[in-house]
């Protein structure tokens, strides 16, 4: 079956780098989009980053655009998210997420990773 597995999650100061990994198997990763989300206690699951098939075109959210960067290598099946200068509003449990298609919805994304807690403390 499809699995999904985040990794790299811990605990961190403000100002500091952290690179979560997301290790797939299952399925055919190229044929994938693939994207982060976050949730963070008492509030809803939202878009983080995601990166297109070929890895050629990526896109971020507002709230993390030029902190974090979204790569992927279709040999390994593995997605990675480069997160720089991070704030204790990054505290979320980060989820990795793969879609048939191009999104930022959290609805069209087929399979879910468990999640890793990233916390960022000030």
């Amino acid at each position: 079956q499809v699995q999904l597995v985040e990794s790299g999650g811990g605990l961190v100061q403000a100002g500091d780098s952290l690179r979560l990994s997301c290790a797939a198997s299952g399925l055919t990763f190229v044929m994938y989009v693939m994207g982060w989300f976050r949730q963070a206690p008492g509030k809803e699951r939202e878009f983080v980053a995601a990166i297109t098939r070929s890895g050629r075109t990526t896109y971020y959210a507002d709230s993390v655009k030029g902190r974090f960067t979204i790569s992927r290598d279709n040999t390994k099946y593995t997605m990675y998210l480069q997160m720089n200068s991070l704030k204790p509003e990054d505290t979320a449990v980060y989820y990795c997420a793969a879609a048939v298609s191009d999104s930022r919805a959290a609805k069209d994304y087929r399979y879910w990773g468990q999640g890793t807690q990233v916390t960022v403390s000030s």
